[in-house]
This record gives structure tokens, sequence and C-alpha cells, in this order.
């Protein structure tokens, strides 16, 4: 491999992940403080490192293990993969994705991307995940050995309902599976339909699109996650349906705010909600709950941007169409509702740095009210990062089982998990390291 020319955070950080290293642990492997390594993941391209820190970069990058170095490698490319968009107006015709290096990556004229410019390599727990490599397959380069079969209409809805369904359990080697099928069968479905089914058929596409982007997120694959958002705007763009084309800013600003970019993702957010309502007037459930979501996406883009008025706003906004709404619901796979708020409040406190906020915001949250194993495991996992945060390790190890007792997938599967995990085990000592370890062990994660 090609030597660092010049560390920046993002490259430091990208070394730190592909060792699968804490901060803390990565501070003390290189002898630098731990505040530092800290602003490197945080600031990214914005820091350049000084020369004696690069030329320890340099020397752990040299002696690392070849897996090490080709994860380093695509953690690279995902960390600058991804098209910067210009709110409101999302890219449905675009023929190319500009990364962060400023290389170009085509997009052939049926939508679909080089695979081997863009395919990262996606593991859980150090094993590669032969489905999400199937997914990304399907994605971007349909297959040419086999003829897809096209479906009715009605069975293509009853199997995106259904991914989105297993999504939502948290049943995500399920929904890979289902999505890998259901991918190629769209094309030759679109060709047999026509009229309003055909309307039909790219608001249900653009449903498929989120449900990829969504899963792809879960997994640590973010570059190709705003593809497929890309995908789930065309279809629904295509579509005319104001709700449709509200929900697809849902991933969209879900993906930009993964791949580094709150600002555009907090202005698609607020844009987006303030047509859908002008569009609809908020008439039916559907409006209600796709406007509050966007809403609450929003609040956590302007929280990652440290705008806390902003975030606030928008939350209070949110609370205000949950009100309106009047009960904890799935509308449009939003799950919105007033306890959908809170938990987003539970998030927001976290992410602007409040821990004890946000722990006591948690145990406030009604939990027999969260119907989706997907929020509740989240709400679990963001209280372990609160305590962890907080110092309170042991707390935190419970909350991380927790999250694992109601959706073992989410625990195994999100690298935001093993970092906590990772970030116990450098932390801890005593009884609590070993517990930490055991149960990390028993979860299938690395610690």
């Amino acid at each position: 491999m090609a030597a660092v020319t010049t560390w920046t955070g993002r490259e430091a950080n990208a070394l730190r992940q592909a060792l699968r290293m804490s901060v803390t642990g990565f501070a003390d492997h290189l002898g630098a403080a731990r505040r530092t390594v800290a602003r490197w993941s945080s600031q990214r391209d914005k820091v350049h490192l000084r020369a004696d820190m690069q030329a320890a970069l340099d020397t752990v990058l040299a002696r690392a293990t070849l897996d090490v170095r080709e994860r380093f490698e695509a953690m690279v490319r995902a960390g600058t993969s991804g098209a910067l968009v210009d709110p409101p107006t999302l890219p449905v015709t675009d023929t190319r994705i500009h990364t962060g290096d400023g290389s170009i990556h085509d997009i052939d004229s049926d939508g679909d991307v080089r695979r081997r410019d863009l395919l990262t390599g996606v593991t859980i727990s150090g094993t590669a995940l032969p489905s999400v490599a199937a997914l990304l397959d399907a994605l971007v380069a349909p297959p040419r050995n086999t003829e897809p079969v096209a479906r009715p209409l009605w069975q293509f809805a009853r199997d995106v309902a259904a991914a989105k369904i297993d999504y939502q359990a948290c049943r995500y080697e399920h929904v890979l599976a289902g999505l890998v099928t259901l991918l190629p069968a769209l094309e030759p479905t679109r060709a047999d339909t026509e009229g309003e089914q055909r309307a039909q058929l790219d608001s249900l596409a653009s449903d498929l699109y989120h449900v990829v982007g969504s899963v792809l997120l879960k997994v640590g694959d973010k570059g190709m996650a705003l593809v497929a958002a890309e995908r789930s705007t065309r279809a629904a763009s295509v579509s005319q349906d104001p709700v449709s084309m509200a929900a697809s800013a849902r991933i969209m600003t879900h993906a930009l705010m993964s791949n580094g970019h709150s600002t555009q993702a907090r202005q698609l957010a607020g844009d987006a909600a303030e047509t859908l309502r002008r569009d609809t007037r908020l008439a039916s459930t559907d409006a209600v709950a796709v406007y509050g979501a966007l809403l609450l996406r929003g609040a956590i883009a302007a929280a990652r941007d440290d705008n806390r008025d902003n975030a606030q706003a928008m939350l209070d906004e949110a609370s205000h169409a949950a009100g309106r709404l009047g009960y904890d619901g799935n509308d449009r796979w939003t799950g919105f509702g007033t306890t959908n708020v809170l938990l987003h409040r539970v998030n927001i406190a976290l992410t602007l740095g409040d821990a004890g906020t946000a722990i006591a915001l948690a145990r406030h949250v009604p939990l027999d009210k969260i119907r989706l194993a997907e929020r509740k495991a989240s709400l679990f996992v963001d209280v372990a990062r609160a305590y962890t945060q907080w110092g309170r390790y042991e707390h935190g190890l419970n909350a991380l089982r927790s999250a694992y007792e109601v959706a073992p997938e989410e625990v195994r599967c999100r690298p935001a998990v093993q970092r906590i995990a990772s970030d116990l085990a450098v932390l801890t000592r005593g009884h609590v390291r070993t517990a930490v370890l055991d149960f990390a062990q028993r979860a299938g994660i690395r610690a």
C-alpha cells in the first residue's frame, strides 16, 4: 500500500479504528494525550498533525498486519465517500459522485456505481459478512448470469414491508438476505407496470432503497449508504408523492450526517419538513409522522454541528407534531410519537456532551411504549455510551447487556457498540473488566 503523504485527523482516526483501539488505548500506544487523539476524531481533515506524530503514525502503519492495513485503506475510502448536496434540491440525474479526496467515481447511465471503485470491506467483529457483499453486488451490479423475475405489485409491496419489519426488529441477517433477492426484481417489476401502478412502485422503490441505506449505516458502510439514499431520493422524486419525497429525505439526512456533512443534513431536514407541511398541510397521519421524524433527524444533525438552539427548536416542533398525532405509532415506518421524541432528546443530550442529562432523561422513558426493538436497543446503547462517558462503567456494561437482550444483532452488528465495548475493556479493571470481556465474547463482538 502507498504511504500516507500527510496525516490529518481523518487518516489518524481511520488507523485507530483499523487497529480496533479506543481513543484512550490509541493515545497510550502513541504516547499522545487522550484529548489530542479525541480532537483528531472530531475535527478530522481540519487537523494536520505535528511532524513527530506523523513519523509515529508512519511507524505504526508500517508495522501493522496486512488485515489492519486493508481495514485502514477501506476506512479511508469510506470516510471520503459521499456527495455533498445543496439542500433542498437533491441530485436525481447526476452521473458522478465526488469524493472528498478530489476523485470522481462514474455512475453508469442506469444509476449503477462502478463496483470496483466504491465497494468497501464491511466486517462484523473482524469477519466478512457474505450477505453484505451480496447486497452491495445487488445494489451496484445487478446479476447478469440469471434473469431477475418480475413480481406482482402486491407481492413487491409485501416484500418491501417485510424488509422494513425485519429491519425494525433488528433481524439484520434476515433483512439482508431478503434485499439481495428483492433489489434485482425492481426493474423487471417496473417494466410490467404503468400509470398509477408505476407511481406506486416508485414509492415502494424509495422505501426499498431507504431500508438498504439504513442497514448499510448499521454495519458501517457510510459511502454506499449514501448511494442507496440517492437512489431512494430519485425514486421518490419520480413518484411525485410528497410524503415519499419527504420520507426519502430522512435517509438522505442520515447518510449525510454519517459522512460528516451535518450542516447540509440539518438544512435538508428542515427544508424537506417545510416542503411537506406546505404541500400536504399535514392532513394525514403519514404526513404528520414523517414531518415529525424529519425534524428529529434535523435536531440530531444540529446537535452534531453543536448548534444547541437549532436542535432545541426542532425538538420542540417535533414534540408539537407528536401531540398533534396523539399516539406512539409507526406510520410510514417512522416509529414516531411522543416517546420517540423523548428517545431523541436522550440521544441529542449525549451528542452535545451532556451525559448526565441524557441519563436523567432516559430514566423517564416509558419502556413499555417502545414498540420497535431497534429503537429500544438504540436507547440502551445511548445509555451505555452516557454511563461510559460519565465514568460509571458497570452501569454502562449493564446497559449493553440490556441492549443485547432486546436485539442481539443490534449489539453484534453496530460499530458504535464495538467501540463502547472496546472503551470499557480499556477503562475498567478487576471484576468489571472480566465481566466486560465475558460479555463481549458471549455477544460475539471484539472488545
